[in-house]
């Protein structure tokens, strides 16, 4: 397997990263597919955006992951799948949560919104991740 094959993994400028931790997205350049960690609703600056907010906190994940693709040359109209988790999901907060997704893109990926008890911090309501491919 040449460099250029194998597997690139990133923090993209414009994110709050944990390198120590985690890649925020990994390309598998032979299969044209970028996968993105779950992102939660942190600024540049690892700041929360709309604490208490399910939907606030959904525009703030799909700026980061607009963010993400883009530094992968890919974009959410190219996304195959996505995973939602949602601390405390009640039917009524679907409607929030989705429509920031759908937003300004005609594709609908796989999804899976599955209700947990809590995420990495109590104040995340949202944590989406998500797998593109790079056209």
């Amino acid at each position: 397997m040449t460099e250029s094959e194998m597997p690139q993994y990133a923090n993209p400028a414009g994110l709050f990263a944990l390198p120590e931790m985690l890649s925020l997205s990994v390309t598998v350049p032979t299969s044209r597919l970028v996968f993105l960690s779950g992102q939660v609703a942190w600024n540049a600056d690892g700041e929360l955006v709309g604490e208490g907010d399910h939907g606030a906190q959904v525009e703030q994940i799909v700026r980061n992951i607009d963010i993400a693709l883009a530094a992968a040359g890919t974009s959410r109209e190219h996304l195959v799948k996505h995973t939602i988790y949602v601390a405390g999901y009640r039917p009524e907060l679907a409607e929030a949560i989705l429509a920031p997704l759908r937003a300004g893109v005609t594709t609908r990926p796989a999804s899976t919104l599955v209700g947990v008890q809590s995420l990495l911090d109590p104040r995340y309501l949202v944590e989406i991740d998500a797998v593109a491919w790079i056209p």
